[in-house]
């Protein structure tokens, strides 16, 4: 099979998290007006570095991201360019109303950084690991949601929110995650990048787990199965055409993301599968489960994120066909 844009072998082990912060410094070399603002979450590295090179750009507002939200509304609002970060479970369950009130209803130009985001965080438990962050915030109209797979992913989508012009969440993962696009590859919001052509059936992704669906479709190809292979970098605007399009050519869809498969990716493909092309589909993802602590490989065979258990719902939907 003819792989678009991929490594080979895969590149660079790297938390998406840490990319993001390379990008994000690099840019603030370049746009005076991004601010960075944290609410009871490490700076890290590249923190520190912006710390050190723009001391009047940094702010840390503590165990209040309600505040947190609220203080980058008013920065966007005086014309900076506002970056929050936070962890994911309380951005998505203090500061909701203020993302929505605050920030989507008057389209300021904010951008809210996700951290550790997903199920797929080994340490902290279900209190910490999220999964209904893309559900919640793929329902606020006029915010962009944004989902990167890999770090050189997470640097093209910083890139692009940045250059954006309203509210955007972004989607960052904590552990490290194999680099699997090329530097080259094509990237533009609201259009998925397809890795790999096939007519057998198409898996969608997004989010750290792309590597494992990548893993599945070489698995496939040799039984035969020729996949499809999409990256749905973007949530919101979600590239209706190009799922449209895998259902009608390949007649069998399966979503992969680490995240919940109720409001998740699989349900905003399946509402545009149902409406445009039914056809068999399966979604692997988080099955109204909260999480649990245990090392990466462990959570993803609990929770059958696997590339095996990716592949076997492609086989089931092949089967309906």
């Amino acid at each position: 099979m003819k792989r678009n844009y991929v490594l080979e072998p895969l590149g660079e082990m790297k938390a998406m998290y840490q990319a993001y912060h390379e990008e994000i410094v690099e840019l603030s070399r370049k746009n005076g007006e991004i601010v960075l603002l944290y609410g009871d979450f490490p700076r890290g590295a590249a923190g520190e570095l912006f710390q050190k090179e723009h001391p009047d750009r940094i702010y840390d507002v503590g165990i209040a991201e309600a505040n947190l939200i609220t203080t980058a509304a008013g920065l966007a609002g005086g014309g900076y360019l506002p970056f929050t970060h936070c962890h994911s479970i309380f951005a998505v369950g203090r500061a909701y109303n203020q993302i929505r009130q605050n920030v989507a209803f008057d389209k300021l130009n904010v951008k809210i950084v996700l951290c550790n985001s997903g199920m797929l965080w080994p340490f902290m438990g279900g209190s910490h690991q999220i999964i209904e962050e893309i559900a919640a915030m793929r329902v606020i109209p006029n915010l962009v949601l944004v989902s990167p797979s890999d770090p050189a992913s997470t640097k093209k989508v910083t890139r692009a929110i940045a250059e954006h012009v309203g509210p955007v969440a972004l989607r960052i993962s904590n552990p490290a995650v194999p680099t699997v696009y090329r530097d080259d590859f094509p990237f533009e919001l609201g259009k998925a990048v397809t890795l790999i052509d096939g007519g057998d059936a198409a898996i969608i992704s997004t989010g750290m787990v792309l590597a494992d669906a990548l893993e599945a479709t070489d698995m496939l190809a040799k039984e035969g199965i020729k996949v499809r292979l999409l990256d749905m970098h973007t949530i919101k605007p979600i590239d209706a055409e190009a799922i449209t399009k895998a259902a009608r050519e390949t007649g069998a869809i399966v979503t992969v993301e680490d995240s919940s498969i109720i409001g998740g990716l699989g349900g905003a493909v399946a509402e545009i599968v149902a409406e445009n092309a039914p056809v068999p589909m399966k979604r692997v993802g988080i099955k109204d489960r909260f999480g649990q602590s245990g090392t990466i490989p462990e959570l993803k065979e609990e929770y059958e994120l696997t590339a095996r258990h990716i592949a076997q719902a492609v086989r089931e939907s092949v089967k309906k066909k």
